[in-house]
């Protein structure tokens, strides 16, 4: 007996050490295996749907959807990703040159504010009107030119980009081939019993789509729609800010409105009050409708989470993971919350 434990004991440890030792191998491509993992479970329905067009051929109908996934995901990313870039350098150059001044703008905007708020920014040490140009101008300076950096690293670091993406749509191919027989194996290893693995499973799945649909189309929607309005009505920068307001809308109950509130506020004080007003009742009666009417049904329902969670555990994902954590945040809270409320579902279980 004690030499049969000692052995299980010593099974198990290898079995850590390899599993942490295979997952940080990974680890430089764990961006790259993520989105393989969502873009397997956002078009299984389409790879379902071909094999059973093209009669059971699964590495046709895999590849198929690995080209479908590169139209409507990895191309129009990477258009997007180089007008952004110019965007953002021509912003960058415009400040350089005092073709945009923000200097200007405080200088519109101190002659119709009212005394009190003029106190108020200067009892927060603001009130200077140099000190709040150079700042403005800075942020501005700073904010465009780590835009067009980010590109142009991405772009000097190409042989690293594609390497990525070849990874990403490489293992994309076998999840879309190989997805069924996959969780198969997992749920056959999973030391877990098989119905709190098909829980946590599901819950997996079901957070992924919700969270990257339900927050990908309202960004996309309302980064649009702010973008072509900003354009509409002269705003510099447009497609700079509409991507910025698709950025922000990421975050349930602040998102967009930190864009579009202080430009439609800058233009009413300003005198501009047709654009002004126009901007205010879109941001209103549309940008802010799409969130609200949306999102409840898109990721809510699906994640089953309550407003401030996805919040605060988005805020934390973006904050500590970056980019990926919008997806990762609330998946780490769903399955903490589905792992829970199993083990207390099994204890109210009488013996």
């Amino acid at each position: 007996m004690p030499g049969t434990k000692i052995q299980e004991f010593a099974f198990l440890a290898t079995l850590v050490l390899v599993t942490v030792a295979f997952l940080w191998l990974l680890s430089p491509y764990y961006g790259a295996i993520l989105w393989a993992v969502i873009l397997a479970i956002l078009f299984d329905p389409l790879q379902r749907g071909l094999e059973r067009w093209l009669g059971g051929r699964r590495n046709l109908a895999a590849a198929l959807s690995v080209l479908a996934c590169i139209c409507v995901v990895v191309i129009p990313g990477t258009l997007i990703l180089a007008a952004l870039a110019n965007e953002a350098a021509s912003l960058y150059t415009r400040i350089g040159t005092r073709e945009f001044d923000p200097g200007t703008m405080l200088a519109q905007l101190q002659g119709v504010l009212p005394s009190f708020v003029w106190r108020a920014l200067a009892a927060l040490d603001l009130g200077d009107m140099a000190q709040l140009q150079t700042r403005l101008t800075s942020f501005l300076l700073e904010f465009s030119q780590t835009l067009a950096n980010r590109a142009i690293i991405i772009g000097q670091n190409t042989a690293q980009f594609v390497i990525s993406l070849g990874v990403m749509l490489y293992l994309l191919f076998f999840l879309f081939r190989d997805g069924v027989a996959l969780a198969a194996s997992i749920r056959k290893a999973s030391p877990l019993g098989a119905h709190e693995t098909d829980q946590l499973l599901e819950k997996f799945t079901s957070v992924v789509k919700a969270t990257v649909k339900g927050n990908v189309t309202i960004a996309a929607i309302q980064g649009a729609i702010g973008g072509v309005t900003f354009g509409m009505l002269g705003i510099q920068a447009a497609l700079l800010w509409g991507v910025l307001m698709a950025v922000l809308s990421l975050l349930p109950a602040v998102g967009a409105g930190l864009v579009w509130v202080p430009a439609a506020a800058y233009l009413l004080l300003t005198g501009a009050y047709l654009k002004g007003a126009i901007l205010l009742a879109i941001g209103t009666l549309v940008i802010s409708t799409v969130d609200n009417v949306l999102r409840p049904a898109l990721v809510g329902k699906g994640t089953m989470l309550p407003d401030y969670a996805v919040l605060i555990s988005t805020v934390g994902g973006l904050s500590l993971i970056g980019m990926n954590g919008f997806v990762l945040g609330p998946l780490i809270v769903a399955l903490f919350v589905a792992a829970w409320s199993l083990f207390s579902d099994d204890k109210m279980q009488p013996s």
